[in-house]
């Protein structure tokens, strides 16, 4: 697991010094070793920030050359089942040197060009530099567990695996994108391709990028849309569970490949618990799990984690997270996510990541498992929502339509106001989104208005430019699944969306701050298969969400550990903000801090600060995304 980064310029000569310095950002993912790479053209520069995990001896600095050094690679991320291919390669003449799967992979592509993607069980982003042909590919993982950023400009063209070590070369410009700044302040997150910089871009899951000369084409290797749509699959429960099984042991198998110790991030949610039940059933030390707890109930999960530990018998930790803790991790976030990002489970994510280094090099995630295998509470109600309104007579349906589209977001406040519901008449906004979304059947649009913390109404008082507010989020997803089934497109929405740009965002980013490689069984392009054609009742039967895991589950561990309702990695971050982090607030969204970032109305905001701290009803999302907003452009701008 490692850092990578480079320049591609044509036109000009690569500095070292500078693809140094690029290279130099990324040494918290990868604090063991560094190295660049010049070509002899000068057009061309790859850096490598390593952290050692497979072979590591020297031998497996990167970049690494072919045997003729006329192809050059530098490599973030793990090929699990580099050995068998190494076999293969070995029977057709090919020659190693190392023990590490980065020299498998330059082999690979001598071999099979770059369609050896193909052939790979893993998570990575990579450069390939083929000066026979004078080319370079840039590829990125078929779920996109691993994040891979490109700048081109006027004939310069950057990568990393984070945007700070574009932002280090001298051509690349801090042109902030409002569009992008919408889409983050209604998501936590800029959605792929897209970043918070103009002309700079996320390289979305399962593609890469062949770029020659002043031409950078994109091209997609690897797509789940057919197996969603393809027919369920027709086995028993039983068969079904021995067949998941099979896959998931083999996937946590190619795991524990590795050359230093492995442990697990245990939640005690469902999702960890099937990675750490199915591990420990299936070696035969005890493997080391970590958690993380909060003092509040109801964010707590620790205790359940400690539970099926002891079951299993596996080598717990555990830290209870005090909220002087959590609120000193806040100022670090900026500089660990260096795109605004905010969902505020980042913070015990680095917490434990932080735990978990302590003592492994390597950790286990349950990531994966509400994308795919309904485990978030609003499918159901989404579904159940759109059922009642569809099945309405067409006058009401046509009246509560039009009643919607006349009522604005101010007057229902106020109207709130006097009837004595304020809660419900400041989230209209979203409410009358996701109703309108259903009674137009825009499916994509009532999922716009769940995800979304802010009205469209907003947008035009807060910014102080005028901002395009369409946003086609979901459109290509909802339209892509062709049973129509409203549960199925929502799970391919968050899998395609989601998952890559908000949850692997925030694990990658978190682990890696502290030099901690996290590997994602769930998410295993074979599980991933699997798990998109099970039958949809087995993934949600009567109410239940996640049927067919805690059914897994239910073959190895007692009910009362793991039949629940659903807690969520989140810790109480509305008291943290009226508490101890108000202070912040105050310094970072004053009249002056605002000024000086120039996108906002100093009065709106202003406003929507002292409605949330006079109203403790009042959602914390948008205060926090300002917040992580600002403190980012004060980093990084």
């Amino acid at each position: 697991m490692c850092g990578i980064t480079g320049i591609y310029s044509p036109n000009a000569v690569v500095d070292p010094s500078v693809l140094l310095s690029m290279t130099d950002t990324l040494s918290h993912r990868g604090p063991d070793d560094s190295g660049t790479y010049v070509d002899e053209s000068r057009c061309v520069g790859l850096g490598h920030s390593r952290l050692s995990i497979i072979d590591l001896s020297e031998r497996g600095r990167q970049p690494m050359a072919s045997d003729d050094r006329r192809i050059q690679v530098s490599y973030n991320g793990e090929i699990y089942n580099y050995k068998e291919i190494r076999e293969e390669l070995r029977s057709k003449g090919h020659v190693f040197r190392t023990d590490c799967d980065t020299e498998v992979l330059v082999k690979s592509y001598e071999q099979w060009g770059i369609e050896c993607l193909q052939r790979f069980i893993g998570m990575f982003a990579l450069a390939i530099w083929d000066g026979r042909r004078n080319k370079l590919y840039l590829a990125r993982d078929r779920v996109g567990i691993k994040p891979l950023y490109y700048y081109r400009e006027n004939g310069l063209f950057l990568f990393g695996s984070e945007l700070k070590a574009i932002m280090k070369h001298p051509g690349f410009s801090k042109r902030i994108s409002a569009d992008a700044l919408l889409l983050f302040l209604k998501y936590d997150y800029v959605r792929s391709p897209y970043t918070i910089f103009e002309n700079t871009f996320k390289l979305e899951p399962g593609c890469y990028l062949r770029v020659r000369g002043g031409e950078v084409k994109k091209h997609r290797y690897w797509d789940i849309t057919e197996s969603f749509n393809m027919e369920p699959y027709d086995f028993s429960e039983e068969e079904t569970c021995e067949k998941f099984e099979e896959i998931m042991v083999d996937s946590l198998r190619h795991r524990l490949v590795s050359d230093v110790p492995v442990g697990i991030f245990l939640s005690g949610g469902i999702d960890s618990s099937v990675v750490a039940t199915l591990l420990q059933k299936n070696v035969s030390t005890p493997i080391r799990t970590f958690t993380i707890g909060f003092e509040e109930e109801k964010y707590n999960e620790a205790v359940w984690a400690k539970k099926l530990a002891e079951h299993l018998g596996t080598e717990h930790t555990e830290f209870y997270v005090s909220e002087e803790e959590a609120v000193r991790m806040v100022p670090e976030l900026p500089s660990i996510y260096d795109e605004p990002f905010g969902d505020d489970s980042s913070i015990p994510t680095c917490i434990v990541s932080r735990l978990a280094r302590e003592h492994v090099k390597v950790v286990m995630s349950g990531d994966g498992g509400d994308e795919l295998f309904c485990g978030y509470n609003h499918y159901s109600r989404l579904a159940r929502s759109a059922d009642m309104i569809g099945k309405a007579p067409r006058v009401v349906r046509n009246g509560l339509k039009a009643a919607l589209g006349g009522l604005g977001v101010s007057r229902v406040e106020s109207l709130g106001k006097t009837l004595g519901l304020s809660s419900l008449a400041r989230n209209y906004g979203k409410i009358r989104e996701v109703m309108l979304g259903i009674l137009e059947k825009d499916m994509a649009r009532m999922y716009r208005g769940k995800w979304s913390a802010w009205a469209p109404e907003d947008f035009p008082g807060l910014f102080k430019e005028p901002v395009d507010t369409l946003d086609e989020t979901f459109n290509a997803d909802f339209a892509s699944i062709e049973n129509g089934k409203l549960m199925t497109q929502m799970l391919y929405a968050d899998f395609n969306v989601w998952l890559p740009d908000n949850i692997l965002t925030k694990v990658d980013r978190a682990s890696m701050s502290t030099g901690l490689e996290a590997r994602e069984p769930l998410l295993d392009h074979r599980v991933v298969r699997f798990a998109s054609r099970l039958p949809l009742d087995l993934k949600y039967r009567n109410g239940e969400s996640k049927y067919f895991l805690k059914k897994v589950l239910s073959r190895h561990i007692p009910e009362e550990l793991y039949d629940r309702p659903k807690t969520g990695f989140v810790g109480p971050v509305d008291s943290w903000l009226r508490g101890k982090l108000k202070p912040l607030v105050m310094e970072h969204l004053s009249a002056a801090e605002i000024r000086k970032s120039g996108f906002f109305n100093v009065e709106e905001v202003s406003r929507w600060t002292d409605k949330f701290y006079n109203d403790s009803s009042i959602k914390p999302d948008r205060i926090w995304n300002l917040l992580m907003f600002q403190m980012w452009y004060e980093r990084w701008h």
